[in-house]
């Protein structure tokens, strides 16, 4: 914070007005790191999109470069191999230095996992651009604590305020941005000391991307029916699948990766192993419907019956995909299951498809991501405000079914879902266990404890 000592200030004449108005500094400082947050990662995020859908375009109109794929992985694996395993761990590398800080994140990231998301799309693999756009956030926020020797609990500020600038640039909603950031690196809590930073950071790097005349995808649900006591009850029940199908996809990607962590020594290759059997499978199916981001299908879903296989598909190649060792992001594909399975769901539960595909489409990440907050505020801002109930029981349904698992291994706990379970019986519970530390106190080594203004 500002203090006497701070670079930001460099006088002492100062002091007695930092003590005066401790807000009023308080503001001029986030307002300064948050903007140049918001004009750096908001550029990022724009030509991000913009490479993006190149590659898309580009893959569909020459099929030929599928066949590639194995080779695309192992140049992307060999990439990581010599020049970036500081930051392979990628999001659960921003998660702990958010937890326990420690050297400055690499700005390698950034490039790195860029060229890394766009040659996994360009060659036909499986994935999503969120882990992307948090680790550009991250790790160019970061860059601003050497600049302005920021103190460790700014720092944390900065990078949460990154990783919102990130999230709600790529996407769209900045306020589900925010949240985010403020709800991803602990389960069951919010880390209320940022959210001045990622409200700013997140707004500001959302008009940045579209002050560069950067769209986003259009959903819409045309009709929502009045809640009733029996729709509430379908939307649990949905909600219950949605979790289950979040849990699928967390272990599914997950055993994939310890399989081929354990069997192939060199890690170049992992990509290279799973790039052939994508390849093999598109050409198997003869199509490309399931790799990619999949937004038209996404789209599709909200608007036609779709095979009710489809999110088990997409489910597979991703899982395939990412395990492997490909970059990305996996939200974007929990949208496609999630999407797709609310579409198949309308077989069954009597609400509108859009509805349940709109309701799938955040209800499984989630439960994946254990961000139940964010994705009910998505959800109004990409669909409208009339979905917010149905979402709302779906996402926290999903998030309680969905248990202490989560795509983020480096997710600790703040607080038990289920009040009355012991906190140590549900780290034992998943995967969280092997990285989940208690949490920290102000005044820990990870925090000088320094009074600030």
């Amino acid at each position: 914070m500002l203090t006497p000592r701070s670079p930001l200030l460099r006088t002492n004449r100062l002091t007695p007005l930092i003590r005066r108005l401790p807000v009023f500094f308080f503001l001029v400082k986030w307002v300064l790191l948050s903007s140049l947050i918001a004009i750096a990662v908001g550029s990022a995020s724009a030509f991000f999109l913009v490479a993006l859908d190149w590659a898309t375009n580009w893959r569909e109109s020459h099929r030929w470069i599928i066949a590639l794929l194995p080779l695309g992985g192992l140049l992307i694996g060999l990439l990581y191999h010599y020049a970036g395993k500081s930051v392979e761990a990628g999001n659960n590398l921003l998660l702990d230095t958010i937890h326990r800080p420690a050297a400055i994140i690499p700005f390698r990231m950034a490039p790195l996992v860029l060229l890394g998301t766009i040659g996994t799309h360009l060659f036909g693999g499986s994935a999503g651009r969120e882990g992307t756009a948090l680790q550009m956030g991250g790790s160019i926020a970061d860059q601003l604590t050497r600049l302005f020797r920021l103190r460790p609990r700014d720092r944390r500020l900065v990078i949460i305020a990154g990783i919102s600038a990130g999230f709600g640039s790529v996407f769209g909603t900045p306020l589900a941005g925010a949240i985010f950031g403020l709800e991803v690196f602990l389960i069951g809590r919010l880390s209320y000391e940022a959210l001045l930073p990622s409200c700013l950071a997140a707004i500001g790097a959302d008009y940045v991307t579209r002050w560069w005349q950067v769209g986003h995808t259009q959903y819409h649900i045309e009709t929502v029916p009045a809640l009733t006591l029996t729709y509430a009850l379908y939307a649990l029940v949905a909600g219950a699948i949605f979790g289950g199908c979040a849990v699928l996809f967390g272990e599914t990607t997950h055993a994939i990766g310890r399989f081929f962590k354990t069997r192939v020594a060199f890690a170049p290759l992992r990509p290279l192993i799973g790039g052939t059997l994508v390849a093999a499978a598109v050409w198997g199916l003869g199509t490309t419907r399931y790799i990619g981001l999949g937004v038209p299908v996404i789209v599709s879903a909200f608007e036609q019956p779709l095979a009710p296989y489809d999110f088990a598909l997409k489910l597979l190649f991703t899982a395939l995909t990412l395990g492997a060792g490909y970059k990305g992001g996996e939200v974007t594909p929990l949208f496609f299951i999630g999407a797709t399975l609310g579409n198949a769901l309308s077989y069954w539960i009597p609400l509108p498809t859009a509805l349940l595909a709109g309701m799938g489409f955040v209800a499984v990440f989630a439960g994946a991501a254990n961000t139940p907050l964010a994705c009910i505020v998505m959800a109004m801002e990409l669909f409208g405000v009339a979905c917010g109930p149905y979402v709302a029981l779906a996402c926290v349904t999903a998030y309680l079914c969905s248990g202490h698992r989560g795509i983020y291994g480096s997710q600790r706990i703040g607080q038990s879902k289920i009040p009355f379970w012991n906190r140590q019986q549900g780290r034992q519970l998943t995967r969280l266990q092997t990285t989940a530390r208690p949490v920290e106190a102000p005044g820990t080594p990870a925090d000088d404890g320094k009074p600030t203004a």
